[in-house]
């Protein structure tokens, strides 16, 4: 495997556990370690593989309204997954209140804008533009599609919440499948940038 694919996933892995685990949480600002780590990710990303990046970023129109649509698609999915699954299990009303708690750390405008213009598009920039591209080169479309999808819930696992992990296991695959549908960078980014708006900020579904 590409050394710089390894150290970008090691990288991810150790700031994901910071900002999740049971052990450091209450020790770092989370969304002071969310900034560092997206714009550390996105800048090495982008460094690592320029060409690539030309390549998926060929920018037109239409992937604002696929980004926003399919942003919306993805809120609805939550919402009728929230529902769905409080009526099965008795944990997930209290571990889904735990993700939204991180909201106190910081200003509620800073938070957002932090999402929309960082942390959203980073996280694309990184897991889809860079592993799962690189990733596609070794195993192919729809094995880097799977591949990258399980190791972006499994570095979620430190928050020890199902919820966020199943959370981060639909998202993964569904921005997943975007970027192996479209094979651009935008329509993902978008889609994320306002998922996140729209689940954190403007309508939480907690």
């Amino acid at each position: 495997m590409n050394k710089k694919v390894i150290f970008g996933l090691i990288a991810a892995a150790m700031f994901w556990f910071i900002m999740f685990s049971p052990w450091t949480k209450e020790v770092f600002n989370f969304w002071g370690a969310m900034i560092f780590s997206t714009a550390f990710l996105t800048f090495f990303s982008i460094v690592s593989s320029k060409a690539d990046f030309r390549e998926i970023s060929v920018s037109k129109i239409k992937w604002v309204y696929i980004g926003i649509i399919s942003a919306a698609v993805l809120y609805v999915i939550f919402l009728a997954g929230n529902f769905f699954s409080n009526m099965l299990f008795d944990f997930s009303k209290h571990q889904v209140t735990n993700i939204y708690s991180t909201k106190t750390q910081a200003d509620k405008i800073f938070i957002g804008l932090a999402l929309v213009l960082l942390i959203g598009p980073a996280e694309e920039i990184f897991w889809r533009g860079f592993i799962q591209h690189q990733f596609s080169k070794k195993i192919g479309g729809m094995g880097s599609l799977l591949l990258t999808t399980v190791i972006y819930a499994l570095v979620h696992i430190w928050s020890f919440n199902f919820m966020l992990i199943m959370a981060a296991l639909i998202c993964g695959f569904f921005w997943g499948w975007m970027f192996y549908k479209y094979k651009n960078i935008y329509p993902v980014v978008i889609s994320h940038a306002v998922w996140d708006l729209f689940i954190f900020i403007i309508i939480p579904i907690s």
